[in-house]
């Protein structure tokens, strides 16, 4: 584990997306409101801002972090759902795992509510966009990649 103890406590932010891509038919049903099991995107949403909080234990290694704040957002498009997600501290070490891990569970959720209707949906495109904070200052990805 990285010794963090000398490091100044600073505001930390990281904002992360993924894609769960699926048909057509079961965009319309998130939507709508019409999958079986229930509210989707609200489910997903509690699920990974309880991710975020749990970051630690489920990654080797990660600092645990007081987690000040998560937002997650959802983009439904014709045949996907965007997840973002944007974690925020008050620490001496980055929060860049923790929207990782949220923007992970919200897409497995939104898989696991809506299996039983489409099991060809897939999840990808998992990847950090922004930091901010820390010693290594601002960081944002280019939409090139």
């Amino acid at each position: 584990m990285v010794d963090v103890t000398p490091k100044e406590t600073t505001h930390r932010r990281a904002l992360a997306r993924c894609k769960v891509t699926m048909l057509p038919e079961t965009t319309v049903a998130i939507a709508s409101n019409a999958v079986n099991k229930g509210d989707v995107l609200g489910a997903a949403r509690i699920a990974g801002i309880q991710a975020a909080k749990r970051t630690a234990e489920l990654i080797p290694l990660c600092h645990p972090l007081l987690v000040g704040s998560v937002f997650i957002n959802f983009t439904i498009g014709d045949d996907h759902v965007e997840v973002e997600t944007q974690v925020e501290a008050v620490d001496r070490t980055g929060v860049e795992m923790e929207a990782l891990t949220a923007c992970a569970v919200a897409a497995l959720t939104i898989y696991d509510m809506c299996k039983s209707a489409d099991r060809s949906m897939s999840i990808g495109d998992l990847c950090l966009w922004e930091k901010n904070g820390g010693r290594s200052g601002s960081w944002r990805r280019s939409e090139i990649h």
